[in-house]
């Protein structure tokens, strides 16, 4: 399945999933989940707080792949133990060095996907599909504030940071 455009949304029966983003172009992309809890809590699992998939948040980041602008197979893995608690989860991507300089990211440039498995056996594979120029992007959005389940949802909405310094400027991308 493919979520190819802006607001597509599929339900997903899920207990576990695995987003995995996959580039060969040279650049420092990072693969990011930001959550919101049902209490209303703000956070973030990226490459310098890689999270814990056997306690809270249950979501885990397991490498920085790409530093310094490096081809070749880069992949990141974040890994969804559990939505117990969890609102929102909103998986983002960015071009490390672009958004530390304010500029324009190299997505458009490049072969960059975002492949998202559930434990069963849904795979949906997202792609940056947006006409936006900027340095940040939320690919997908994981809503799971309604009882009839999670759902995925394509959601491709592109921003330009200078510095990733708070929450709030994530936060304010999805609001």
């Amino acid at each position: 399945m493919e979520l190819k455009q802006k607001g597509q949304e599929t339900f997903i029966p899920l207990i576990q999933l695995m987003a995995t983003m996959k580039w060969t172009t040279a650049a420092d992309f990072d693969l990011a989940a930001l959550y919101e809890t049902t209490e209303g809590k703000i956070g973030l699992v990226y490459f310098g707080d890689r999270g814990d998939k056997n306690a809270f948040p249950y979501i885990n980041l397991n490498e920085d792949s790409g530093v310094g602008d490096k081809g070749g197979n880069n992949e990141e893995v974040l890994f969804i133990t559990r939505l117990d608690g969890m609102k929102y989860v909103w998986i983002f991507c960015w071009d490390y060095n672009r958004t530390q300089k304010g500029e324009t990211a190299r997505f458009a440039d490049s072969d960059v996907q975002i492949i998202i498995e559930s434990n069963s056996g849904t795979n949906v594979t997202v792609k940056l599909d947006s006409v936006e120029s900027g340095n940040i992007t939320c690919v997908a959005s994981i809503d799971n504030s309604s009882a009839e389940g999670a759902k995925l949802i394509n959601t491709s909405k592109v921003a330009t940071l200078n510095g990733l310094k708070t929450l709030d400027q994530l936060t304010s991308i999805v609001r």
